[in-house]
């Protein structure tokens, strides 16, 4: 069935029908070219700034809220508006216990303080953690190890520092592990270091300590600065966000319609945000590209139409030799694939050359906008057969044009 495309005569006609105009017909493959060309540089740029957004927000749990305690706006069971809201470890712990699709509740605080080391300083961000804290804000831990729960149980002097702190601190290629820093006068040993590239909520995560020893030397008893929830994937974050603050407004008998008792941040909400905004750069994406094939692949059909006009003498010629019809159709309509192919495969490596070069100038660096701009080996899979179907579907105009001349007209053709 496929012979003829391994017949030399087929593909010497093809030649000799382009050849005859070779202008015109390089500028009728540039619709195509241009088309793919988009296809892929857009679509590579999407997932290029789909990777950024990845690695900015990857060690968070995405499908989480932060939630803090502000100010009373309404009066309530004898409290007057303008109460200080302080959340407790056991608000945590009924939160935990009682909002329905929680996977994690992290309390959290955190203070500024003077840190020394030999005779260099510096104020930094000093948090009190639970070892829970790593799974819900992967730490990408360069030396040593996160805070564990033996430190919690014994109120621990121990630290994990960020390496920007190290920069400040330390020496370089100075190992910081079992080495002292003190806060507030007081002596902390360092356990582990991480990379401080991700994003932080609040004041820079400087310095992580337990939490039990962060209340104890910062006298907080119960209270705690704010709390991380996060919730199983398959519920809704927004209505765990209500649902925890509706709890939280029991506990601390604060008016059910204060809206401003409780400040918050809910990174799953943004991240969906984030997320649809890139679903549908993508969807257009893949709509001006196939769009602009169409109109490349169009303006192909109508310049065979033009040669089919031209060549009616010599359709003619080889009906009246013998050609059937099917044979007419299948030459023009393989001159439109090959055109539409060519054309595609120049677009898909000039595509190719733009991505790369915007990663060479976008995609270096930890603050990088667009990184690993790319596209799928089944994108390109997928271009080149919808080049391949249009291709197909806009040679069969001329071709049923071509087979329509009656070989007695075409032969008095001049």
């Amino acid at each position: 069935m496929f012979k003829f495309l391994f017949d030399r005569d087929t593909w010497q006609e093809v030649y000799d029908s382009f050849s005859k105009n070779k202008l015109r017909s390089i500028l009728t493959m540039v619709g195509v070219w241009w088309g793919i060309l988009l296809l892929i540089g857009l679509l590579g740029s999407a997932r290029g700034l789909e990777n950024s957004f990845n690695r900015l927000f990857g060690s968070f749990a995405t499908n989480s809220v932060f939630v803090w305690g502000e100010n009373t706006s309404k009066p309530f069971k004898g409290f007057q508006e303008g109460k200080q809201v302080r959340l407790s470890l056991s608000d945590a712990k009924k939160v935990e216990e009682n909002v329905e699709g929680i996977e994690f509740v992290v309390p959290r605080s955190v203070n500024q303080a003077l840190v020394v080391r030999k005779f260099l300083s510096g104020n930094f961000g000093i948090y009190g953690d639970y070892p829970l804290l790593d799974q819900v804000q992967k730490k990408k831990l360069v030396h040593g190890r996160f805070i564990n729960q033996n430190d919690i149980d014994d109120n621990k002097k121990v630290a994990v520092i960020s390496d920007e702190i190290y920069k400040q601190l330390f020496e370089k290629d100075e190992n910081p592990i079992g080495e002292y820093i003190q806060i507030n006068s007081i002596n902390f040993k360092v356990i582990g270091m991480f990379e401080n590239g991700n994003v932080n909520m609040g004041p820079s995560a400087d310095i992580h300590i337990p939490f039990t020893t962060f209340q104890q030397i910062y006298n907080q008893g119960d209270q705690i600065g704010w709390m991380m929830i996060t919730g199983k994937p398959e519920y809704d974050i927004k209505q765990i966000e209500n649902d925890a603050k509706l709890l939280l407004k029991n506990l601390n008998s604060i008016h059910p319609k204060d809206k401003r008792a409780f400040g918050s941040f809910n990174l799953g909400k943004e991240f969906a945000k984030v997320t649809g905004f890139l679903i549908g750069m993508q969807f257009l994406t893949w709509f001006v590209g196939i769009a602009t094939l169409i109109a490349g692949v169009f303006a192909i059909g109508n310049i065979l139409l033009i040669t089919v006009k031209e060549r009616t003498k010599e359709i003619g010629v080889r009906r009246a030799l013998g050609a059937t019809p099917f044979e007419i159709k299948r030459q023009i309509v393989v001159e439109a694939v090959f055109l539409t192919l060519v054309a595609g495969l120049f677009g898909i490596i000039s595509g190719g050359w733009i991505l790369i070069g915007l990663d060479a100038a976008f995609g270096q660096g930890d603050d990088a906008a667009i990184v690993n701009a790319s596209v799928s080996i089944a994108v390109v899979f997928i271009a080149l057969i919808i080049l391949v179907i249009l291709g197909t579907l806009i040679g069969l105009i001329p071709a049923f044009k071509a087979t329509s001349i009656k070989p007695i007209e075409a032969l008095r053709e001049e």
